[in-house]
């Protein structure tokens, strides 16, 4: 039997009040290597609050959440961090990228602390570029960019340390119709290269596009 990318069990992640706030409560989630899979809900369904425990960012207040199969409850801040830079990427809606480096130095970032040679470093941030189609920017600076190519600026740095596993949270919010039909059909080009990928959006349209689309409400998975 193959064991889950990501596996959350009961998860409830609860925030102090008064009142005490409930953001998820008793959510199941199994996510295989190379699945592709969509969360949509409204603001405020929780969907944030999933997103941040599936890229350890935050931990569950009840439950568990585990990563090829290991728990990851009792992990220190440090082995957290250390997973988070191995197996996951992260694709944001405001880009979060630097304005003072380039393209090439964005995209460089994540692997600056992880002891890679620089040599190594750049030469695999171009790789990271050229599948996303832009190494003819690789010395501009974010700010002269389009939203479309700053996001796949993001895109490359999220899957330059080649993880597993990208979260993207509501990639295309800041996208024209147009800008992000191609953003996805890129994301769709790095699950077929064997990469899994979980959408959280708001937008029915861009949620639809998943083989698997979960929804959310108040906290809780309604359907799929």
């Amino acid at each position: 039997m193959t064991t889950p990318l990501v596996e959350l069990r009961d998860v409830t992640r609860s925030f102090p009040g008064p009142p005490e706030v409930q953001a998820l409560k008793g959510v199941n989630l199994t996510v295989n290597d190379g699945e592709y899979v969509s969360i949509v809900g409204p603001s405020g369904s929780g969907k944030s609050t999933m997103l941040n425990i599936l890229g350890l960012l935050d931990r569950p207040s009840v439950g568990e959440y585990r990563i090829d199969g290991h728990l990851t409850g009792s992990l220190d801040e440090d082995t957290r961090a250390a997973v988070r830079a191995q197996r996951i990427g992260f694709v944001f809606q405001a880009f979060h990228l630097m304005p003072r480096r380039t393209v090439l130095e964005n995209v460089m970032l994540p692997m600056l602390y992880s002891g890679t040679p620089r040599a190594e470093r750049e030469d695999r941030a171009r790789q990271a570029l050229d599948r996303v189609g832009l190494t003819h920017r690789i010395g501009f600076l974010p700010g002269t960019l389009s939203g479309g190519e700053r996001q796949r600026v993001a895109v490359a740095r999220a899957v330059v340390t080649r993880p597993s596993l990208l979260l993207a949270d509501e990639p295309t919010g800041n996208l024209d119709g147009v800008t992000t039909a191609d953003v996805m059909h890129l994301f769709e080009e790095l699950v077929t290269d064997g990469l899994a990928l979980i959408i959280i959006t708001h937008d029915q349209a861009v949620a639809g596009r998943a083989p698997q689309c979960i929804r959310i409400a108040d906290g809780r998975v309604v359907g799929s």
